[in-house]
């Protein structure tokens, strides 16, 4: 299994950018892909990008241009490179990895979840 800790998270004006890392345990990481989630207050856990161990991302509409997903594989490690925040982007952020290819968009795709990084974004 590889368990994935997320870090990087913390407040930012709007219109900053942050760099979210997850860095992971156990397992061949090149064996998984690694998605990044986000849950706000009162609401839904939501999918917001995948990268599989080749490369191959995946990512929600209203993230494409703004967040770029990427890897090293060599560091077991994955990033989400967050730009342009907005107020609305303030959210718990996990990273999750499931054992394969594919860079499905669901919950229940994902087998292993970290225990997430805050990110706020202010006004």
């Amino acid at each position: 299994q590889v368990q994935p800790v997320e870090s990087g998270g913390g407040l930012v004006q709007a219109g900053g950018s942050l760099r979210l890392s997850c860095a992971t345990s156990g397992g061949t990481f090149t064996w998984y892909t690694v998605a990044w989630f986000r849950q706000a207050p009162a609401k839904e856990r939501e999918f917001l990008a995948a990268i599989t161990w080749s490369g191959i991302t995946g990512y929600a509409d209203f993230v494409k241009g703004r967040f770029t997903i990427s890897r090293n594989n060599a560091k077991n490690t994955a990033f989400l490179e967050m730009n342009s925040l907005k107020p609305e982007d303030t959210a718990t952020y996990y990273c999750a990895t499931r054992h394969g290819g594919g860079t499905p968009n669901g919950r229940l795709d994902y087998d292993y979840w970290g225990q997430g990084t805050q990110v706020t974004v202010s006004s």
